[in-house]
């Protein structure tokens, strides 16, 4: 089956830098839009980067000018580069993509575990 796995996450401290990896593996024929989510504790999980096959992106006005989401098709796999990291910043972060399967012709999401990046000094 197909399998997202994360890297990257840590302790940064604020205006720091940190970049997170996201590979996929399994049976796949396509890998069509994928994203980077997060989450606090009691807040809604928030879809804040995302890119589609072609590499066009999108950006959440809280994170805009600082991070910059791509991608490698041959590795099947997004990046996240966070730069001038911000307190708030603190989440666990998840990697989303929407993965074509070999026995299918549509797309299914499929989640990362999530890495958790805590910006504190």
């Amino acid at each position: 089956q197909v399998q997202l796995v994360e890297s990257g996450g840590g302790l940064v401290q604020p205006g720091g830098s940190l970049r997170l990896s996201c590979a996929a593996s399994g049976s796949i024929f396509s890998i069509n839009a994928m994203g980077w989510y997060r989450q606090v504790p009691g807040k809604e999980r928030e879809l804040f980067a995302a890119i589609t096959r072609r590499g066009s992106t999108n950006y959440a006005d809280s994170v805009k000018g600082r991070f910059t989401i791509s991608r490698d098709n041959a590795k099947n796999t997004v990046y996240l580069q966070m730069n001038s990291l911000k307190p708030e910043d603190t989440a666990v972060y998840y990697c989303n993509a929407d993965v074509v399967a070999d026995p299918y012709y549509y797309g299914m999401d499929y989640w990362g575990k999530g890495t958790l990046v805590t910006v504190s000094s």
